[in-house]
């Protein structure tokens, strides 16, 4: 832990009231002792080099399943939990609720630094909540851990001071306005588009209101999970309708502020960029919809002002992407802490400076 904790320093992410509940917890304890190609007892130096590291230790893949490998829970970057506490802002005597348990350590943090029985995790994987129970014992700690559907909360336990969630959500379930009244939420939000970002909301009267930070990359919740972002699910080698833009694809890509932007209208598609390898420069930016039925790319080619577009199926995916392009641009091209979040019972709705100025809605 000494070099976890001598890292963090060095890279100014160990928060001073968060320093000793960081130093006083392994996170060897929570971390597997065989992961990805990394086995504590044959390389033992090896192993904690990424352990002992800020890194993520991924720690189940398809949801502890066969499959391809796609990583399903993780010990989280060290600095980007800090991070995620920080926006929390937790006070003594405060209590948090956690919304995905992972391997237990953000939990181990929160109960060493509030007591053990001011924090709870809920995690809706048996097998998750399991080895987070077990790491949480070996580390000493009593954090109570649950195993259930997060997205509705922990009722039986609520109010709670603080709601943290660790995976991302596209929706932000009121339940959680309803459990932590006067409260604070913190979590990772997007959608297929854009899912790098953190919303952090204060509750009052019935709604909670916040603004977007960070560039987080956390896994999905799973109830809320899109597709993956394969082309092949939605092109099968059908023509589409084409056009041109003087929209230069590589622009969308670049923009980070512009593809959240974009991700706040156009939730339920996935954008790609393939390079072509022949080193003509050129590129093609894929966008395909969620349910596998619409697809558009736009080519660039180096020396052109206009690109070619072609679009597929019921959705004009790039008059979408394009229009909010545009609007974004007018605009100003504002950046991604001008945006913020509302949620109500009715719902959730995105805006720009102030909850009186809501991000429109694409027309489909």
């Amino acid at each position: 832990m000494k070099r976890l904790v001598e890292i963090l320093t060095n890279k100014g992410a160990l928060l001073p009231e968060w320093a000793d509940a960081v130093a006083s917890v392994d996170r060897g304890l929570f971390c597997p002792a065989v992961f990805e190609d990394r086995d504590k007892d044959r390389d033992y130096q090896r192993w904690a080099q990424k352990v002992y590291g800020d890194l993520p230790v991924v720690t189940q893949t398809d949801d502890g399943g066969d499959g391809s490998g796609t990583p399903t829970s993780s010990s989280s970057m060290p600095s980007m939990m800090l991070q995620m506490l920080g926006l929390l802002d937790v006070r003594e005597d405060y209590t948090v609720a956690e919304i995905g348990a992972g391997t237990g350590l953000n939990a181990a943090w929160i109960g060493k630094r509030l007591g053990t029985r001011n924090v709870i995790t809920i995690d809706v994987d048996p097998a998750i909540a399991e080895q987070a129970r077990a790491n949480l014992k070996a580390a000493g700690l009593q954090v109570k851990v649950l195993t259930g559907d997060g997205t509705k909360g922990i009722p039986e336990a609520a109010p709670f001071d603080r709601i943290i969630c660790t995976c991302t959500v596209r929706d932000i379930p009121y339940a959680w306005v309803e459990q932590a009244p006067g409260g604070r939420i913190v979590t990772p939000w997007g959608g297929s588009f854009h899912f790098y970002s953190f919303a952090t909301l204060d509750v009052g009267d019935g709604s909670a209101t916040g603004r977007f930070t960070g560039s987080p990359a956390f896994m999905w919740c799973r109830s809320q999970r899109g597709r993956s972002g394969n082309i092949h699910d939605a092109y099968h080698g059908e023509e589409g309708e084409k056009s041109t833009t003087r929209i230069d694809p590589r622009d969308i890509d670049d923009s980070p502020d512009g593809m959240f932007a974009i991700g706040t209208q156009v939730r339920d598609a996935w954008p790609t960029l393939g390079l072509a390898q022949d080193g003509s420069d050129e590129a093609t930016l894929w966008i395909t919809a969620d349910d596998g039925k619409s697809w558009a790319t736009a080519e660039y080619v180096p020396g052109r002002s206009e690109f070619e577009v072609e679009q597929y199926g019921p959705r004009r995916l790039w008059e979408e992407v394009e229009a909010t392009w545009r609007w974004w641009e007018s605009q100003g091209q504002p950046e991604r802490g001008r945006f913020g979040l509302t949620v109500d019972q009715h719902g959730q709705q995105v805006w720009l400076d102030s909850p009186d100025h809501p991000v429109p809605t694409v027309s489909r």
